[in-house]
């Protein structure tokens, strides 16, 4: 597995194509958190159920103002039909050309297969990593250290929130 990104380094920005049309950049994101996704691969079983689990706890992430991207070395064409099968409600981005430049600045590409890790990245409002990890390739890692992040981090605002509210009541 690589030594991907740890908590506390700031998130690398990166502009990746959603559709043939259109790309997304992260730092447009800002100011809410973000869950980066990286998966080896479309249509691979592991990586099926992985997306159709975030795909079903959606709504949770939404709760903590959450934004999932889906990052992997498949082209636009392929996320297309894999993200129609599976009827998915978030994007998948292409790191496809050059492939797996923004997954080996985040320390997730396994040069050796020619495909993503498995890896989880929670950034906070400020694009600063909160959280991350890496799965074994074959092994689904669920959504429950995501949860346990984003709950923190609405909690801090809350707190940060609630003390700014405070200092101007005064």
């Amino acid at each position: 597995m690589s030594s991907i990104l740890a908590a506390g380094t700031v998130a690398p920005d990166f502009t990746l194509r959603v559709t043939p049309d259109q790309s997304l950049t992260l730092s447009n994101l800002r100011g809410r958190p973000v869950i980066l996704a990286f998966y080896p691969a479309d249509w691979s079983p592991v990586c099926g159920d992985q997306v159709t689990l975030y795909n079903q706890v959606l709504p949770e992430f939404h709760k903590h103002k959450a934004e999932l991207l889906g990052v992997s070395v498949d082209g636009v064409w392929c996320h297309a039909a894999f993200a129609r099968d599976r009827r998915l409600h978030f994007p998948l981005l292409a790191d496809f050309e050059p492939k797996g430049e923004v997954a080996r600045q985040y320390g997730a590409y396994r040069a050796y297969e020619g495909v993503c890790e498995r890896a989880l990245f929670v950034l906070d409002r400020e694009g600063v990593i909160a959280w991350s990890y890496c799965s074994p390739i074959a092994v689904n890692p669920g959504a429950d250290g995501i949860l346990d992040t984003l709950e923190n981090l609405t909690g801090q605002d809350n707190r940060h929130g609630q003390f700014e509210n405070a200092h101007h009541e005064r």
